[in-house]
């Protein structure tokens, strides 16, 4: 009895397993274009701005026919809707489409573009600088990477533009994990984070409240001259700054420095 019971349930269910007994799936019509036809269908659907659906046509393009030019063009678009569509996935996704053009095309005409879409994939996805900077300094790296391998590339002004955002970026993080050590207490670590800050980001955009937080920093460690020294530079260099009209009014009872 159980082994007829096995037998009766065995065909009604190997038809839920296969295409439902007769019934064919519909084939997804994407499938029969050629990599051309789905080139063309995928650069209409960019000029309507539907770049989620045009990325399946460029996807498929270059699938069939990976080493034509066409292939190519496609690998290069794919990757370049991702960017246009925008968001975190898929910058992240645009960035490897970017990545392996360069992998498999490095001779290409068009690969210093490739490179700078690479970063720019990178820098979108630059988070605030009290944030964890993986992406920023990736992002850094990448643009500097095209001002050494294609130094007469169109886009040299815009990656070093790039390289400027990003390292006032790095510059402000490095200030805020200072500032954060000195309001714990602890100052030394202050005094090292802003001393490599400004040796490391000369062109910091706020170089004055780095000085002002330094000089507070070494007052902290008993570093009375070095105080003094660093809110004079602070005066000189920035006087019409906030962080100037801000010296602590202690910085006047300062001893001088005693000449030997």
């Amino acid at each position: 009895m159980r082994r007829a019971l096995i037998g009766a349930y065995a065909v009604p269910a190997l038809c839920v397993l296969t295409i439902g007994c007769g019934s064919t799936p519909k084939e997804d019509p994407l499938l029969k274009l050629s990599s051309e036809e789905a080139f063309e269908e995928g650069q209409r659907l960019v000029e309507e701005e539907k770049y989620a659906r045009a990325e399946e046509y460029f996807g498929h393009a270059f699938q069939i026919a990976p080493n034509t030019p066409i292939g190519r063009e496609a690998l290069l678009l794919q990757a370049e809707v991702l960017y246009l569509e925008g968001g975190e996935d898929n910058y992240i996704k645009a960035e490897a489409k970017y990545r392996d053009f360069l992998n498999r095309f490095p001779t290409s005409e068009r690969a210093d573009y490739a490179q700078y879409q690479m970063a720019r994939s990178l820098e979108a996805r630059m988070r605030k600088p009290d944030r964890d900077q993986k992406a920023t300094h990736e992002a850094r790296e990448a643009y500097t990477e095209l001002l050494q391998l294609y130094p007469t590339s169109e886009h040299v002004e815009e990656a070093q533009a790039g390289i400027d955002r990003i390292r006032d970026n790095l510059a402000e993080h490095e200030f805020l994990v200072g500032k954060y050590q000195l309001r714990r207490g602890l100052a030394a670590a202050a005094v090292s984070r802003f001393e490599g800050l400004l040796e490391d980001y000369p062109d910091y955009s706020e170089t004055a409240k780095v000085l002002h937080y330094l000089g507070r920093a070494y007052h902290e460690v008993d570093e009375g001259e070095k105080a003094r020294q660093t809110f004079d530079r602070l005066q000189e260099e920035y006087p019409q700054s906030e962080w100037a009209r801000e010296i602590p009014k202690w910085v006047r009872r300062l001893p001088e420095e005693v000449p030997s």
